[in-house]
């Protein structure tokens, strides 16, 4: 356990999803005990973050998982490159194409499935003398004792609650976390009148390594490249329009499909089973408390357009990876000096990842006139003028602003 006696663990982590389990590994080479507490077994069929979705990796978060060392365990696995996007607007002339030769890297990013990331994660905390892991337990309430926080745990759901002291609380359990009240954190959320489909369709032509983004008056429709024949595909809905969506055959789902995004990328079929989440946009005006921190979709949610939730978290997770690597040996681990200097790191990009994605639905999200002429010259603009493709480009790619060793590909040991 810790190092200090008067704690039983240097950092818990509260939820070991796929943001939870990758600071649990960025944070081996500290050599600091830490524990992660997960309410739902990796290999478990309840288990929400590591299914038969998918998650499109930006070139930014290649670079941290290569930091940790375990980039090569995942795209040997599968990692479909994305070598670039066309930009449509379903109806009107704007439309752009954005190609990784613009910006220097063999590929914009890539797509890999949610199990793939958490099998490699999960192993790799297994494999780790210095990160324990107890599962299925829940986090029952939070607590500040002097240096640090103490939870109380209850594992299995019936054995009595465990108390456990650590110098640093990490909460990674998601936008919609119970216990992150406890720290005291003002959130604010607002839910969007839409919910993101899921499925992975396949088609009649190769895509090239190619991914869409085609606007429609519900919302953005995105194709990812999954396999040499097949998307996965992130289709926003208007709540209205869900249980419908979600209620129609096979046959009439793809018909739907191929009517709102056309031809471009050949005929769809033989989509595979549905699934939907609510869409939300929220962010806390400062993730930490003493001794306390949230990151993730615990502290900002975000509209799926751009592909952008995930790696914003994964990057908090690379500069609290690197505050706690330099205060491991200090007894200001976990203090506020700490935290309030990681906090003011993220602030930037946290905010405008979230004016970004919130920006592009409420320009994208209607067919108005004002609007409509807005995007398609916007579109248009971004087309003709190289370097705001490369400033476009940058941004979602999370190559902007101040980077921290991971995310430039630099192990921290």
């Amino acid at each position: 356990m810790s190092d200090n006696a008067e704690y039983d663990y240097d950092v818990v982590i509260i939820g070991g999803g796929l943001v939870g389990a990758s600071l649990a590994v960025a944070l081996v080479p500290t050599g600091l005990n830490i524990l992660v507490v997960e309410s739902i077994e990796f290999d478990s069929k309840a288990q929400p973050s590591y299914d038969e979705r998918t998650v499109a990796l930006t070139h930014s978060a290649k670079l941290i998982y290569t930091g940790m060392e375990i980039w090569n365990a995942i795209a040997s696995q599968q990692a479909e490159p994305i070598k670039d996007i066309h930009i449509s607007n379903a109806g009107h002339f704007g439309k752009t194409h954005l190609s990784y030769q613009q910006v220097g890297t063999e590929a914009l990013g890539y797509v890999v499935p949610t199990r793939i990331l958490g099998k490699v994660l999960w192993e790799r905390m297994q494999q780790s003398s210095n990160i324990h892991l107890m599962t299925p337990a829940q986090a029952v309430s939070i607590s500040t004792i002097e240096g640090g926080k103490k939870i109380d745990i209850q594992p299995d759901g019936q054995k009595p609650l465990l108390h456990i002291k650590t110098r640093l609380l990490a909460i990674a359990d998601g936008g919609r976390s119970a216990i992150n009240a406890q720290l005291n954190i003002e959130r604010s959320i607002k839910e969007y009148e839409h919910a993101a489909v899921l499925s992975i369709v396949s088609t009649s032509k190769d895509h090239h390594h190619r991914a869409y983004e085609r606007f429609t008056p519900e919302g953005p429709l995105a194709l990812l490249p999954n396999g040499r024949k097949t998307h996965a595909l992130v289709w926003t809905t208007h709540k209205d329009n869900l249980e419908e969506r979600m209620r129609l055959s096979d046959e009439k789902f793809i018909e739907e499909l191929q009517t709102a995004f056309g031809d471009k990328a050949g005929n769809f079929s033989h989509p595979s089973k549905r699934n939907c989440y609510p869409l939300t946009h929220g962010i806390v005006k400062n993730p930490i408390s003493h001794h306390g921190v949230i990151v993730g979709n615990a502290a900002h949610t975000v509209h799926p357009v751009a592909g952008q939730g995930f790696n914003l978290g994964l990057r908090d997770v690379a500069a609290l990876a690197e505050a706690i690597y330099h205060h491991r040996h200090r007894s200001t681990l976990g203090g506020l000096e700490m935290l309030n200097n990681y906090s003011q790191s993220r602030q930037r990009d946290a905010r405008m990842v979230s004016w970004f994605t919130h920006g592009l639905i409420s320009l994208f999200s209607n067919d108005f006139v004002v609007p409509a002429l807005t995007r398609n010259l916007g579109l248009s603009a971004i087309e003709l003028f190289p370097p705001a493709k490369r400033f476009f480009l940058r941004r979602t790619m999370g190559l902007t602003g101040k980077q921290s060793k991971l995310a430039m590909g630099i192990p921290l040991g």
